[in-house]
């Protein structure tokens, strides 16, 4: 390359010079920019307040396990979600079943998971109330369950999962005698892709034994899942109410459930621990619903569903 003159030298350097300049003024503009968008977007996010739940909404929760925390015992399980529950205001706790699970539990083994909740029960009688695990398969031992946890027991309710499914008569016997308790009857439902396990029950099942016990009040657990569908199937049938625990937190499920059964048919529950309350809050305080509605389902309804059997305990709710 040929040597560079005194004037070319200059006037090369003072291209590089301006050149230099002007990158330096841009990069500032731009770094200003993004300080000023930087401070906009902080701006905008302290404007948003964060989601609270309020202790005046009196949340009670329909649907609780002693899963998905550690511990070796109900009083270690259980405290754990306590304190969690503590972080979202949630008043009070339906629990059922203990652990480990058996979707099929012979006598022994649904006595045995009742007696883990009847601890809780003791343990935490102002905080936590309790369902009786039962397999529709053994009628005469679930009739006998019932009568100890429920007649001369602390319990409220039962829950039946998967051991029989409900629109076979076999299991009326259970379903009156709740009704002459007052007990709530909570049935795990579902609408699988795949198809459901065998004694599994679905929204569709649950409408046939609310047709053959209209004055017993029911509880469709999970809304079977496929929510849509699971709420036109039990539209029809007053005494079904539906829990909306377990799911994933999709909007327009409890808009729905408020819009095709009425707001006194829908009622909170999270499924912990394997769901969040968090999460399952979210359905209901995303939803569209005026304080009135999201106070019954949070919790009024199910107070209001309890409210019989509670009074015959003597059990307070407040």
């Amino acid at each position: 390359m040929a040597p560079l003159d005194r004037r070319s030298f200059l006037s090369l350097s003072a291209g590089g010079v301006a050149c230099a300049a002007r990158g330096a003024s841009a990069a500032q503009s731009d770094a200003a920019a993004q300080s000023d968008a930087a401070a906009e977007s902080t701006s905008a996010a302290e404007s948003v307040v964060p989601f609270q739940t309020q202790p005046s909404d009196r949340i009670w929760d329909l649907h609780c396990h002693f899963s998905g925390v550690p511990g070796d015992s109900v009083e270690q399980r259980g405290g754990q979600l306590l304190e969690y529950a503590d972080r979202m205001h949630v008043q009070r706790l339906i629990f059922f079943m203990g652990w480990p699970w058996s979707h099929t539990p012979e006598p022994a083994e649904f006595r045995r998971q009742n007696d883990q909740v009847l601890r809780a029960l003791d343990r935490w009688p102002e905080r936590m109330l309790g369902f009786a695990y039962l397999n529709a398969a053994y009628p005469e031992e679930s009739l006998a369950e019932i009568e100890r946890c429920i007649h001369d027991g602390p319990m409220v309710g039962v829950k039946l999962w998967v051991g029989r499914r409900c629109s076979t008569e076999d299991i009326d016997p259970l379903i009156r005698r709740c009704g002459q308790l007052d007990a709530l009857v909570f049935q795990h439902t579902y609408l699988k892709v795949a198809g459901n396990l065998p004694g599994e029950s679905t929204p569709q099942d649950l409408a046939q034994l609310a047709a053959r016990h209209p004055q017993v009040p029911l509880i469709c657990g999970h809304t079977g899942a496929d929510w849509t569908r699971g709420i036109r199937a039990v539209r029809p049938f007053p005494n079904i109410s539906v829990g909306i625990s377990g799911s994933d937190p999709a909007a327009g499920f409890v808009d729905m459930a408020v819009r095709e059964l009425g707001p006194e048919r829908v009622i909170y529950g999270s499924d912990c621990g394997g769901r969040s309350f968090a999460s399952q809050l979210a359905k209901v305080y995303g939803a569209e619903l005026d304080d009135s509605q999201r106070v019954a389902i949070l919790g009024g309804n199910l107070r209001r569903m309890l409210r019989p059997i509670m009074d015959r305990k003597g059990m307070s709710q407040s």
